[in-house]
């Protein structure tokens, strides 16, 4: 079954494009198309062919979190699938993310990384389940980030309201409205310690840091990028984002 197509972000990364595309190239269950967005910084270039990858996009604007998903948009699969670049996963990644949302009938958004909100003062305020602190069941959460999978058609719920923001915060707030709208959760995959074939990142620990992170400053400080991470945050709650501490 290879009804899945890969959206992947071209930045500042290009260095790690062949090992990504191979690693999932390599997966236990085969996509059947990987699609690569780049966005320009005027420094980083990335080739005009990458072995295996099917369509490239090279934009002239800087569109920056949200226009992977507008790509997929396009995608004729019944699953769709997304990669920071930075992102390596594990073999059994897509074979992990099928077998998980059939568990929930294939109504779930999930995700590498999930995030647990705690406290509502600051955007830090937050647990992570995935490759950060590996589990052998999967995780409900407020959302997710750094890999994406889900059945296309619920792609839709992330353009029922205008963005909050153009600069930040897509991963908050596809998952805000689809719990919003559909009652879809946003669940985090198994990351057992003992099978990181299943892991949605193998090296997220060694290529996510750095001047080249978005959240490490590169471009807007990080006391910036978490300031409006916040006001992201408590916009969504204002706008209606039952987390999961509501409930407790």
């Amino acid at each position: 079954m290879n009804d899945i197509t890969v959206i992947l972000n071209g930045f500042k990364r290009p260095e790690y494009i062949g090992e990504q595309v191979k690693s999932i190239l390599n997966q236990t269950i085969k996509p059947k198309e990987i699609w690569l967005w780049i966005n320009p910084d005027g420094e980083h270039v990335f080739p005009d062919e990458i072995d295996g990858v099917d369509v490239i996009v090279k934009s002239s604007r800087n569109f920056k979190y949200h226009a992977r998903f507008s790509l997929a948009l396009l995608a004729k699969t019944k699953y769709v699938a997304f990669f920071d670049d930075d992102t390596i996963p594990g073999k059994k990644w897509f074979e992990n993310c099928i077998g998980t949302s059939k568990t929930y009938e294939d109504k779930c958004i999930l995700g590498g990384v999930g995030i647990v909100f705690t406290g509502l003062q600051h955007y830090n305020q937050h647990i992570r389940f995935g490759w950060p602190e590996p589990s052998n069941e999967p995780k409900e959460v407020d959302f997710v980030g750094h890999a994406w999978f889900f059945n296309k058609d619920l792609l839709k719920a992330l353009w029922l309201e205008p963005p909050i923001s153009l600069d930040n915060a897509e991963d908050m707030q596809l998952s805000f409205l689809a719990k919003k709208y559909f009652n879809i959760p946003t669940i985090c995959p198994p990351h057992p310690q003992d099978d990181k074939d299943l892991w949605s990142s193998l090296k997220a620990w060694e290529y996510g840091t750095g001047p080249k992170a978005s959240s490490w400053g590169s471009v807007v400080p990080e006391r910036i990028f978490l300031g409006d991470r916040t006001a992201i945050l408590h916009q969504c709650i204002k706008n209606g984002w039952k987390l999961l501490m509501f409930n407790q």
